[in-house]
């Protein structure tokens, strides 16, 4: 598994989510640590929807 924004592989980490798309609800998104600590954007590939 990998995460949505820096394309870490996260499945060795302790510290990461995974979630469902809050627009569309069809993509999950994964975020590492990092990239959460950060608030780095994603943006789902389904529908665009663009968050932190």
């Amino acid at each position: 598994m990998r995460c949505t924004n820096c394309g870490k592989n996260i499945e060795a980490e302790d510290n990461w989510v995974e979630f469902s798309c809050p627009k569309c609800g069809k993509t999950k998104i994964v975020r590492c640590e990092k990239c959460k600590k950060l608030e780095n954007t994603y943006k789902c590939a389904d529908c665009g929807f663009v968050g932190p």
